[in-house]
């Protein structure tokens, strides 16, 4: 028996080693190449190179939906150079990220200059169990999927702090809300915008089989919220046991909040927060919970497509402001109107490197998209999976795979879904497989490589928060660091997909595996 302990310890050590040495080559790798806004740039340039190239070699793709000839779009002409010239103003401000981080942080700011958020922290961190912080945050990530994708701006900075203030390396904070809120993209106990988005796709696909058939939003429901505490257990593991110890010890010149008692002054600043908090919350549940609601759909009184839900950037800017105010007033922060104004510029201040980067990134993104390289890469891989032959299990298990793959060089959920769903909803159903299923598989492929995606539109956010504590970092940091959540996602998700395939369970209120008489 202690030979056998003896031996399989030296193979676990073994193994760590050679899993570290293999992060560690990534991140090196990934480190050597330019600052980010610079590979951005240099990726720009070399999309137009590319789509000059695609385009000379005549390579073509069928569009599944529409029967077209995709064509490579070449930009190294004298029409993609008046597109570029033109465009590259409203590529920077139209850039989807930039405006919801902008607004956020201006309520956010406020938040943080009255010092509510600082109290608060204090507050959390000395009054929670620390070895639950980790699952909480992971959890919370996935979560916060149900408010579109605020988590990135609020969660992902947040998870750093609190973990720096608990004396733990503030990046592995940072990873376990990350992995969450992106990684875990699709899992969620509720429903949220993501789910009506790409049932109404597969909706649409399904009916070139069948025109009558129809696709609910709540369809991968049951699955889903087994899949949070999925995501939220495997994710707390990998921060754990893979993450902290690889980071060691933070020596970085960041330093945590204060962690003294709460004093009489911040006291009654939150309890001012609190009570602003309640009637701010009061208001929203008036609009929303009443069928006729303010927040509600004016015309069909659906919470799904409601201005509650698109609006919700603008929702925590007005709650961090109230909060932020009522909490500067309580706790005497903020004597006037220039303090508050102050809060919000100084927050506007921390985005100076990342206005940069996202000036790059915007011009690669809108490169990528105006090529159809991307378009014609994801049918390219479409066309291979049906040519493979496989079915059940192997069949589902390709296709996350593809979807996975494919997710690295097309950022959006729906835009990729748009382009899969009307080649495999169809070809899965005429195998008998239900629509439901091929979108719940779309989601786990989707969902699992986002963490390491540059094509993800948060990933420069991201990597700028990662800079702020560790300032000599790159890509290749933020992709060693997530690898592992990618990995451990993929597979833990896709064998409970496998297992749900085996039990014969049903995805959702009217979410069928198969479809009968097939």
């Amino acid at each position: 028996m202690d030979r056998y302990h003896s031996g399989l310890r030296r193979f676990t050590v073994g193994a760590s080693s050679v899993f570290d040495r293999a992060l560690g080559f990534v991140e090196r790798a990934g480190n050597a190449l330019p600052h980010p806004a610079t590979l951005f740039a240099l990726l720009a340039v070399g999309l137009v190179f590319a789509s000059a190239i695609a385009a000379k070699l005549d390579l073509t793709a069928i569009h599944p939906g529409t029967g077209q000839t995709v064509v490579p779009v070449n930009l190294l002409s004298v029409h993609g150079l008046h597109r570029i010239l033109q465009s590259m103003v409203t590529n920077f401000t139209g850039f989807a990220p930039l405006g919801t981080v902008l607004v956020a942080l201006l309520g956010i700011g406020v938040a943080e200059g009255s010092g509510l958020i600082g109290a608060a922290l204090k507050l959390v961190v000395l009054s929670a169990p620390r070895r639950l912080l980790t699952f909480a945050l992971v959890f919370a990530g996935v979560l916060s999927n149900t408010a579109s994708e605020i988590g990135y701006v609020l969660l992902v900075p947040l998870g750093a702090v609190i973990f720096l203030a608990v004396g733990r390396h503030p990046l592995a904070g940072l990873a376990a809300a990350f992995a969450g809120v992106s990684g875990g993209y699709s899992a969620n106990l509720l429903l949220g915008t993501v789910d009506p988005l790409l049932a109404g796709l597969s909706q649409e696909a399904a009916h070139i089989i069948d025109p009558a058939y129809l696709v609910n939003p709540a369809c991968n429901y049951y699955f889903m919220l087994v899949s949070t505490f999925l995501i939220a257990a495997a994710g707390t593991l990998v921060t754990e046991k893979i993450v902290v110890p690889r980071l060691g010890p933070y020596a970085g010149e960041e330093r945590a909040a204060e962690m003294s008692p709460v004093g009489p002054a911040e006291r009654r600043g939150l309890r001012f927060a609190a009570a602003a908090a309640l009637i701010y919350a009061a208001l929203i549940v008036w609009g929303t919970a009443p069928a006729n609601g303010f927040l509600r759909d004016a015309e069909t009184g659906s919470l799904l497509h409601s201005p509650f839900l698109s609006g919700i950037v603008a929702l925590i800017f007005i709650g961090g402001v109230a909060t932020g105010i009522a909490y500067g007033i309580g706790a005497g922060s903020f004597r006037n109107d220039a303090d508050v104004m102050n809060a919000m510029a100084k927050a506007m201040g921390t985005l100076s490197s990342y206005l940069v980067l996202v000036f790059f990134a915007a011009q690669f993104v809108a490169f990528f998209n105006w090529t159809n390289l991307g378009l014609i890469v994801a049918v390219k891989g479409a066309d291979a999976l049906r040519a493979s032959g496989f079915g059940g299990a192997p069949l589902m298990v390709s296709f996350v795979a593809l979807t996975a793959v494919v997710n690295l060089f097309m950022g959006s959920a729906s835009a990729k879904w748009a382009i899969m769903a009307p080649v495999f909803v169809p070809m899965f159903m005429l195998l008998g497989y239900a629509p439901e299923l091929t979108q719940v598989a779309y989601r786990i492929g989707d969902s699992t490589t986002n963490i390491i995606s540059p094509m993800m539109s948060y990933f420069a956010l991201i990597v700028a928060f990662t800079e702020r504590y560790q300032p000599k970092t790159g890509i290749g940091t933020v992709i060693a660091t997530m690898l592992p959540y990618t990995v451990t996602f993929f597979i833990g998700w896709t064998l409970l997909l496998v297992a749900w395939l085996w039990l014969d369970l049903p995805l959702g209120p009217g979410g069928p595996l198969y479809l009968e008489g097939r």
